[in-house]
């Protein structure tokens, strides 16, 4: 079943949850996690939402947030579309269809 819609107002604090499919690595390395700290230290302000907290471990990561006047969807779209593109970037994969072989 799947999970309810998140209501998302401004000014809420939330749990927000990431994770990879079938349990796989979210990163290879602390670069990688350096990385997404970086791309939230630079969206979190342009979106004026807060970070309270943040754990990542191998397969998830959890943060704490209150979000701004736009909600938590859009900084989250924004971070997220940048995750499942990087190994393209990176000119780790040719494709996108072939992310099952970056793991």
């Amino acid at each position: 079943m799947p999970r309810v819609a998140r209501l998302d107002t401004p000014g809420l604090l939330q749990h927000v949850m990431i994770r990879a499919l079938e349990r796989r690595k979210i990163g290879n390395d602390d670069k990688d996690r350096e990385e997404v700290i970086d791309r939230l230290s630079a969206l979190l302000p342009e979106t004026k939402t807060d970070c309270s907290a943040w754990a990542f471990l191998p397969n998830h990561a959890h943060f704490l947030f209150r979000s701004g006047p736009r909600g938590i969807a859009a900084p989250m779209r924004r971070l997220l579309r940048y995750l499942h593109v990087n190994p393209l970037r990176a000119n780790i994969v040719i494709d996108l269809r072939e992310r099952d072989s970056y793991a």
